[in-house]
């Protein structure tokens, strides 16, 4: 949909009143445009939705709450760090939404995942609110007895504000399996209940099958929808995959099981280019390297060959398929342009908000390429998230297959939305429209329900 100018005008408008109400949070103001640019022209004929400041209301956190953690090193040196929860909206379910630890984490980075967070858990079709929490910890080079003093510390203070009615966090970068289980122990010691709090945990005490490679996978499922919707498959195509965690290993792994030839992962020194492409042995090697002996991807090369391009980023290389699964804004306009250039069929995004506003402007603008925006290709893990909390509720525990199945077909109703809020004129589907209005929708209903509050 073109813009008139009155609506870029509101636009503008609105986000000058974003802005001022944040300042200094530029990565929450990103992730609001990406919304308002599409939920602004689709309300402008729904004079409700603007009397009653519906899109304001939900840029407003319900609450935000910051605290000190503080715990002891190995040394026996006091350590502080600061920790958040962004409770953004429960208009359709607790609060939901991963724990990340990592030095960059800030209250403009966390408010921008958990309002991303809203949107996307509209989409699953699940009934999940919007949220996110994390901690300027760095649990690299750390010892598992400082982790475990940092988590027990981390939850005193969270368990006070979380419930498995109110708000469910899970992991996020930084937070895997050991971090759940030390969270979810020390929340269990406090509340003297053994309860679903926290998604993401291990099979023996509650966890579900498929949860560790749901956002990978997803992200590939909704590329094979994508391409299935145009008349093509995955099977034989060249994929480029940034990342080298389980979002960026389970990615490749599907697509591998489908046919795709996988060249290229990465991590935050630069990437490795493998021209023959992973193989599953491969992918498990790199899955023991970061997950257990926390290496450096550029070790893959000597023990399996290919190339290393240290400080650098893979969307140079030559693909039919792109998956970024690393971080946000690690796609550029001249990267976008690059990918282009190339001959890219497919972005499906496995990373939250991994393309600049440039970049969306570059692909918007070559209405060929097919782009996944992360609320959608990424709600894999929080669909499986949504699916452990269920299981956690009826204190039983599904097979590996019905997950998968669950998960396949959430991903599909994802996809079906945003064609059907999504397609244009002239008949191409813009992925990001259709999942903003989509994922909007639901949530604004409720809001009116509940009348001004």
């Amino acid at each position: 949909m073109s813009m008139s100018k009155h609506m870029a005008e509101d636009l503008a408008t609105f986000m000058d009143g974003v802005e001022r109400r944040n300042p200094g949070e530029p990565e929450f103001h990103q992730a609001v445009h990406e919304v308002a640019m599409d939920i602004i022209p689709y309300i402008a004929d729904k004079p409700i939705y603007k009397e009653l400041k519906i899109l304001e209301r939900m840029t407003e956190p319900d609450r935000i709450v910051s605290f000190r953690v503080v715990w002891q090193d190995d040394n026996g040196d006091i350590r502080v760090n600061r920790g958040y929860r962004v409770q953004q909206n429960n208009a359709i379910g607790p609060y939901k939404g991963g724990i990340r630890f990592h030095p960059t984490v800030t209250q403009s980075v966390l408010k921008f995942l958990a309002f991303e967070q809203v949107f996307k858990n509209s989409l699953t079709g699940l009934p999940m609110g919007g949220g996110k929490g994390g901690a300027d910890f760095n649990p690299k080079g750390k010892s598992d007895l400082e982790v475990m003093r940092f988590c027990q510390a981390f939850m005193t203070e969270l368990a006070k504000h979380i419930g498995p009615d109110t708000d469910v966090p899970a992991g996020d970068i930084g937070v895997g399996a050991r971090e759940v289980g030390y969270m979810f122990g020390q929340y269990k010691r406090l509340v003297n209940r053994f309860e679903g709090v926290l998604t993401g945990k291990a099979l023996e005490f509650g966890g579900s099958r498929i949860r560790t490679e749901a956002t990978g996978y997803g992200a590939v499922y909704m590329m094979q929808d994508m391409l299935s919707h145009h008349g093509e498959t995955i099977d034989g195509k060249v994929c480029v995959v940034s990342g080298s965690g389980n979002v960026a290993t389970y990615c490749a792994e599907k697509l591998i099981q489908l046919g795709a030839k996988v060249v290229t992962l990465s991590d935050s020194s630069g990437f490795v280019h493998d021209p023959e492409g992973f193989t599953q042995e491969k992918l498990n090697w790199v899955m023991d390297l970061k997950n257990k002996r926390r290496g450096r991807i550029e070790e893959y090369t000597r023990e399996f060959g290919g190339s290393y391009h240290e400080g650098q980023e893979p969307w140079g290389v030559p693909c039919d398929l792109a998956f970024p699964c690393a971080t946000q804004n690690e796609i550029d306009g001249e990267e976008a342009r690059t990918l282009i250039k190339n001959g890219c069929r497919g972005i499906s995004e496995g990373a939250n908000m991994p393309t600049t506003p440039e970049a969306i402007k570059v692909i918007q603008d070559h209405p060929g390429l097919l782009h996944a925006p992360s609320k959608a290709a990424n709600a894999g893990g929080v669909a499986v998230s949504g699916l452990e909390m269920s299981q956690n509720s009826l204190r039983l525990q599904w097979s590996r297959e019905e997950v998968d199945e669950r998960l396949r077909g959430i991903i599909r109703g994802i996809h079906d939305q945003c064609v059907e809020f999504g397609t244009t004129a002239e008949g191409h589907v813009d992925y990001f429209r259709g999942a903003n209005i989509a994922g909007f929708n639901k949530v604004a209903s409720a809001m009116l329900a509940y009348g001004v509050m």
